[in-house]
């Protein structure tokens, strides 16, 4: 005390700080170099080793400081869990412990006296109290005592195996631990002897307690293993961790001793019969209100657990409530019959379902019985299919109106260029022949367009990698969409090879751009990212659509204003648009949506309004097989002549199509024969005597060319053939099936007719040299 007094100069706290080390026995550390200096000289301190060793085994840590915020003195406990001599409030305290340590010292300088309850420092977790001491009040001592913290399932774990798991079975009480797999962990003696027959077993623990248990028709619960003269038991289940019912739970069951008719109401019976029934059910009574609904009920009718409804009208729209109230009244006066109502629930939109309405006896106060299927996934699934008919149905539509519109186009571009021949640069006609022509071929790309979204097109697949393409496009897209859009592309690693038509995927990209760019309204950020997705990925994707494999994606994102959620659903539907009229077909993204799905791929939309939208194009991987060959990339063809020589049987049931390539391929210095149909055609090739080529249409009434084709070849098997179709080549060779024929897709030029029509005749050459 002596030695304190001297130190700090305040009798008061030398004798608390003293009297506190006595009780704690705490060892107390002096730091020398904070003792001020004796008159006359420096002190000498008093050796009180001998007391340190005394109070070697403190259970507190103990730290002294002064009005100035220095450290006067601490115990080593203190300096060993604090990791040294580090002045209060700033020590190594976890999370908000600082801050908290720090408020108690100024409510200690305060009211005299300071505390918190939980403080951590690495493992260790401690309570403080702050109290300011001395005959000036001016010291705080901080106080560090250890918490323990409690392990709730092993503390129990260790009673119920013990003593008091005895002393509770002496009270009638079986108890058991079992963790969140509903597997024993431990239990007392009595629950032992019930449930297994012996009370010593040592076998028992991860056993499953509940076919230790049974429950009998009217839901009372009994042990298994005592039969049909068991004594009922009543069943407490208690979390061990409240905010988790799903984690260990404490099991105490007590004997029932109930008489078999008070063993539950018949109502009470039928509710636990209806809570194990996968579909709603629900029960009314006389005046029309809910006595009770099981959760596949409450799913059904898309109810809140929190808010339940207090009669059936209450489910409904308002337009259902009077006939479901009237069915309900008619079958509640005890007879036991049925019958269906369709409803519309309240807040599920417009799509009606059937509640059964049943009158029932002996049930208490139930007089009906409600019964309710949950459609929702049935419901999602109609929708889906009736989608995907339409869709099929308007893609069919389009792949016709491309067809018809192709033979149109065809003559179109054919006359242009018949007039072209006639006419120079310079000429009064020869603009508007150019604008003509110009114009068909911007009707000419809204049929293949029409074609891609019914995936009816040509396609010319190719092995690429996705930032190849990219690269490829990516100087067309700087100029479209503008300087003012910033133009980001970002590649990932170890993207696999994919099989797509180059020029089609290039068309998506250009799709994506300009849409993004109108988006942003010329002003903002277009990014475009490659990179793989694994097939564990996409299971964690949880995707109802795309099967789990590897795939390269491609994600196109714009900083625009986004898609509002009720145009999201109807973006890649076909003439769906946003824009002005006279602005924009809607067939834009229609389009892409059918490239993508022709090349086996698929894209998704997604957008928050305000933040942008980003289309994600996710393609399968193309796995070649090990042993075949690399096949390299098929050489540039050389340009065929648009002259040649020969006799050509041309089969055409469009008039104009038929006098525009007439004419093209005389003029081309061919001798042409033409027929309006295949039979015409069959008696034309009987009266020729000689034929280099037949030039037909696939799709004509009465014979078709593929019929009219077999016929001919039954006669002359090495006859070419060069068909010409509105429709797209993929379809047509899978229904044609004929070896050895050339195709031309219409709408064609007369360029294109000459060259296609020189290159059948060469192959044909070739195969028979």
């Amino acid at each position: 005390m002596a030695l304190l007094f001297w130190a700090t100069r305040d009798a008061v706290l030398a004798a608390g700080f003293l009297a506190g080390l006595a009780v704690t026995g705490g060892a107390v550390i002096l730091l020398r170099r904070l003792f001020p200096a004796a008159v006359g000289g420096e002190a000498a301190l008093p050796d009180w080793t001998m007391l340190r060793a005394a109070v070697d085994h403190d259970d507190v840590g103990i730290a002294v400081t002064d009005r100035a915020g220095r450290l006067v003195c601490a115990n080593d406990l203190f300096a060993t869990w604090m990791g040294g001599f580090v002045t209060p409030p700033g020590l190594p305290l976890e999370g908000r412990g600082a801050e908290l340590l720090k408020n108690a010292g100024r409510t200690a300088w305060r009211d005299g006296q300071g505390e918190v309850e939980d403080l951590t420092v690495g493992t260790l977790h401690l309570r403080a109290q702050v109290i300011r001491t001395g005959l000036s009040e001016d010291y705080l001592v901080w106080r560090f005592s250890a918490v323990e913290r409690l392990d709730l399932v092993s503390e129990i774990s260790r009673h119920l195996d013990g003593p008091a798991g005895r002393t509770l079975g002496q009270a009638g009480i079986m108890a058991a631990l079992v963790n969140a797999e509903g597997r024993l962990r431990v239990a007392n003696h009595a629950f032992l002897l019930r449930a297994l027959g012996e009370s010593d077993a040592t076998h028992y623990a991860g056993r499953d307690v509940a076919p230790l248990l049974r429950l009998d028709d009217a839901g009372t619960l009994y042990f298994g293993r005592e039969g049909e003269r068991a004594t009922p038991v009543r069943l407490l289940q208690i979390p061990l961790i409240p905010a988790d019912s799903h984690g260990p739970m404490l099991l105490a069951l007590i004997d029932e001793e109930v008489g078999a008719a008070d063993r539950g109401t018949a109502q009470t019976y039928v509710e636990t019969l209806l809570s194990l029934l996968p579909f709603g059910l629900a029960m009314v009574d006389r005046d029309g209100r809910f006595l009770y609904m099981n959760r596949a009920f409450v799913r059904a009718a898309g109810l809140s657990e929190s808010k339940m409804p207090r009669y059936p009208g209450d489910i409904v729209v308002s337009e259902d409530k009077g006939p479901l109230a009237d069915m309900i009244r008619r079958h509640s006066s005890g007879q036991q019959v049925g019958g269906d109502l369709s409803i519309r629930l309240a807040g599920q939109g417009d799509e009606p379902v059937s509640m059964r309405v049943v009158g029932v006896r002996g049930l208490g106060e139930a007089a009906v019985l409600l019964s309710l299927k949950d459609s929702s996934e049935e419901s999602r699934l109609k929708r889906q299919v009736a989608q995907a008919s339409k869709m099929q149905a308007v893609g069919q539509l389009a792949g016709g109106v491309a067809h018809d519109f192709n033979n149109i186009l065809t003559a179109v571009l054919g006359s242009c260029d018949l007039m072209l021949m006639r006419h120079t640069p310079g000429d009064s006609d020869y603009d508007d022949i150019q604008q003509i022509r110009s114009n068909a071929n911007r009707a000419a790309s809204l049929t293949r367009q029409l074609l891609a979204f019914s995936r009816q097109q040509t396609l010319r697949p190719q092995i690429l990698q996705l930032p190849d393409v990219i690269s490829e496009v990516s100087h067309l897209l700087k100029r479209l969409i503008g300087e003012t859009v910033q133009l980001s592309v970002r590649h990932g690693r170890g993207l696999g090879a994919v099989r797509a038509d180059p020029g089609q995927l290039e068309q998506v990209i250009i799709n994506l751009a300009v849409n993004a760019r109108d988006a942003m309204a010329g002003q903002g950020t277009l990014t475009m990212e490659t990179y793989p997705v694994t097939a564990a990925e996409v299971r964690a994707m949880g995707s109802d659509v795309m099967p789990p494999a590897d795939y390269s994606a491609l994600k196109v994102s714009d900083t625009g204003g986004g898609i509002p959620a009720d145009v999201l659903p109807k973006i890649f539907e076909p003439f769906f648009t946003t824009k002005d009229v006279g602005k924009g077909t809607g067939l834009g993204l229609s389009t892409v949506y059918g490239i993508i799905k022709q090349s086996a791929g698929f894209i998704f939309a997604d957008s928050r309004p305000g933040e942008g939208a980003s289309f994600t194009i996710y393609l399968p991987v193309h796995r070649a097989d090990k042993d075949a060959p690399a096949v390299a990339p098929p050489p540039p063809k050389p340009k065929k002549s648009q002259w040649g020589t020969g006799t050509i049987l041309l089969v055409e049931d469009e008039d104009m199509v038929r006098a525009v390539a007439e004419r093209a391929l005389t003029r081309a210095g061919y001798t042409v024969v033409t027929a309006s149909q295949g039979e015409e055609g069959l008696e034309r090739f009987g009266q020729m005597d000689k034929v280099d080529l037949i030039l037909t249409d696939v799709m004509m009434p009465t014979m078709d060319g593929p019929a009219m084709v077999r016929a001919l070849r039954a006669k002359r098997p090495d006859l070419p053939v060069l068909f010409m179709s509105g429709y797209a080549e993929e379809q047509l060779r899978q229904s044609i099936d004929i070896d050895h024929v050339s195709f031309l897709p219409k709408p064609f030029s007369v360029a294109q007719l000459t060259e296609a029509t020189s290159a059948a005749l060469d192959a044909a050459a070739q195969r028979a040299g």
